[in-house]
């Protein structure tokens, strides 16, 4: 049993501030995190955000990013000069696994003449395939800013690829790939909770269904959802990604109810978790911060290719 087992989440608390301030480390949290990790991180935010500002902090040593490991691959592309931490180097992600570099690589050979747009939620080997990477939040703004003849491929998330085509009118070649928590949500079982929750708004990520996307009062990001929620005056809300955000939904919003929509394999729990989210814990957060481990390395080479389509969606935002 290792020591920090032994500790009460109080304890852990405090060692992990004292390692962070001893190490001049910085600890960065996606939304989808377990709340307490949120609650212990210096900056909270979607991943490519959580790179950007941690690009920013000359002080800082190290960066912990708490999320999954091609959130770390990313923060390692924008602080080549620090040194990055995961709490858990098996917290992967589905969406990335869909997309192999080796296999997108062929997909992009049988369709040459076209300029390749991928999700940031990718691996580092994609993102070197890659023209111009996007986030949830701008991809439709960059797409409508590419020539209306442009041909393009969209990758890995065939959903997120489907909502752009449809809001843009783009016929966008898709790479058939997935988020697995936002494949799951149930049309009928949100249909179900806006019968008890008649007011209730409806916010969904535009990494699920269409047919779960064509429910929302409000499509977007996972911080475009979060600020919604604090801008409007609804006091319910059914929400429509993984359930991590709920934590920060409800600590901004005090006096507003918010519900997640179930998955279709729900059962007690209406919840639907990334369980690669849910990898990171305060204990690995301590022993990662202690034993400077497991460190995210990227080969110079590949990260400078990767680098370029970071910088070219930096230019078109």
């Amino acid at each position: 049993m290792g020591v920090e087992n032994s500790m009460s989440t109080d304890q852990l608390k405090q060692e992990i501030l004292r390692l962070k301030k001893e190490k001049k480390a910085v600890i960065l949290a996606h939304y989808y995190q377990q709340g307490p990790i949120q609650d212990i991180a210096d900056h909270i935010g979607d991943s490519l955000a959580l790179a950007r500002y941690a690009a920013t902090l000359d002080d800082a040593r190290i960066v912990v990013l708490c999320g999954v490991h091609f959130m770390g691959e990313t923060a390692k592309l924008l602080c080549p000069d620090k040194k990055v931490l995961v709490p858990d180097a098996d917290a992967g992600c589905s969406l990335a696994d869909s997309c192999p570099a080796d296999s997108f690589a062929e997909f992009i050979k049988e369709h040459p003449g076209h300029t390749v747009v991928s999700y940031v939620n990718t691996s580092v080997g994609v993102k070197a395939l890659t023209d111009i990477l996007v986030t949830s939040g701008n991809a439709r703004r960059i797409i409508d800013a590419m020539p209306e003849d442009s041909k393009i491929i969209f990758g890995p998330d065939r959903n997120l690829g489907n909502y752009i085509n449809s809001v843009t009118g783009r016929n966008m070649v898709l790479w058939d790939g997935a988020c697995h928590v936002h494949e799951k949500f149930s049309v009928e079982k949100i249909l179900e909770l806006k019968k008890t929750h008649p007011e209730a708004k409806i916010l969904v990520h535009p990494e699920c269904k269409r047919a779960v996307v064509l429910l929302a009062d409000k499509v977007g990001s996972t911080a475009a959802l979060l600020d919604f929620a604090r801008e409007s005056e609804a006091s319910e809300f059914i929400v429509a990604t993984e359930s991590g955000i709920l934590h920060q939904m409800r600590k901004d919003c005090p006096g507003k109810t918010f519900i997640p929509a179930p998955p279709d394999d729900a059962t007690t729990c209406g919840c639907n978790d990334c369980g690669y989210m849910k990898l990171n814990t305060l204990e690995k957060l301590y022993a990662c911060l202690r034993d400077e481990t497991p460190e995210i390395t990227v080969d110079p080479e590949l990260a400078e290719a990767a680098r370029r389509p970071i910088e070219r969606m930096l230019e078109m935002s």
